[in-house]
């Protein structure tokens, strides 16, 4: 099943998953080739459109479209018409007329890369929108993980921090639990959503939390910029009760925990300096993943959705050729 476009997690099939993340396999081989580059979007235009600060997310969008040989735009937000009242669907009017194959999109308004994409014949890739989704940070999430754990069928991921205001949780722990993975959440009551699917605990107590017994540990960003009201006393306090501090640290490294965080890390809120040395961290795995997983998935979409790439590449493998030759 051809898709134009990747919008959310909720509407992916476990299949379209599996097939991202096997694809994701094979384009990872190519960072250790003297020659990272392969000719699938040779001709093709990828646009960045970043109307919030990125490096990991921006960054690793653009290396992957230039992995695939595509042609890259960076749409300066700063610089254009929008300062002088612009509006998004207009920019997207003189866009289209460049006759981009590709748009990334990141905006602080939820649901607005589903508004371009029902503008526009170009693939839209959704790079976060607000409060609401990451799908391709969840995606390499997962992928991260099955590295560790080949089956990741009943393994356990607790996710600490801002679950109220984070698309990375909503979107995670959304594929995570079509994967059969179990997820919990852990954070101040303020910011654990009281609402939602009954199949994720939530928890307040850090030590109840590790008592639920976690193969990982994955801590969120406190995002204070979309914070409009005080949700804990201050962050020295949020370190204390919900960070990992050097006494837990050592608890996890005694449990064989692995520990992930979406970037950029809050070094003395969310974790201890030391964590970036743990042997079990997968936030590095984390950024490298970002780059296979978005090739991928750049390969897989379809600008006007009239290709069945995922077809193709069964018949391909199918004869045995290899996704990663010309």
């Amino acid at each position: 099943m051809a898709r134009k476009d990747l919008l959310d997690i909720a509407s992916l099939h476990r299949e379209e998953i599996e097939f991202l993340l096997d694809q994701s396999t094979s384009f990872k081989k190519l960072f250790t080739r003297s020659v990272k580059k392969i000719p699938a979007l040779e001709g093709k235009s990828v646009l960045m459109l970043f109307y919030e600060a990125s490096t990991r997310t921006h960054s690793s969008f653009e290396v992957a479209a230039k992995r695939l040989s595509a042609e890259v735009t960076n749409f300066d937000v700063a610089h254009s018409s929008i300062t002088k009242g612009e509006s998004v669907r207009e920019t997207i009017e003189t866009l289209q007329a460049m006759r981009t194959d590709y748009i990334v999109v990141r905006h602080g308004h939820p649901g607005l890369p589903a508004m371009i994409a029902r503008q526009t014949t170009a693939s839209v890739i959704n790079a976060g929108d607000g409060a609401h989704e990451h799908p391709t940070q969840a995606l390499l999430d997962a992928f991260t993980i099955k590295e560790k754990f080949p089956d990741p069928r009943g393994k356990k991921v607790l996710i600490i921090g801002d679950i109220l205001h984070s698309r990375v949780a909503r979107s995670t722990s959304t594929l995570l639990q079509k994967l059969g993975v179990e997820v919990a959440y852990l954070g101040p009551g303020s910011l654990v959503p009281k609402y939602g699917p009954a199949t994720i605990p939530r928890f307040t107590d850090y030590e109840a939390a590790m008592a639920w017994a976690p193969d990982v540990v994955y801590l969120l960003r406190v995002q204070m910029e979309r914070q409009d009201v005080q949700f804990f006393p201050n962050v020295r306090e949020y370190h204390r009760v919900y960070g990992i501090t050097t006494a837990r640290l050592a608890e996890i490294r005694d449990k064989g925990l692995y520990i992930m965080h979406p970037g950029p890390v809050n070094r003395g809120v969310e974790l201890c300096d030391a964590v970036m040395d743990y042997e079990r961290s997968l936030i590095t795995n984390q950024v490298e993943n970002g780059i296979s997983i978005r090739m991928a998935v750049l390969d897989w979409l379809t600008p006007g959705g009239d290709f069945p790439k995922q077809e193709a590449y069964a018949a391909r493998q199918q004869a045995g050729s290899s996704l990663l030759m010309p």
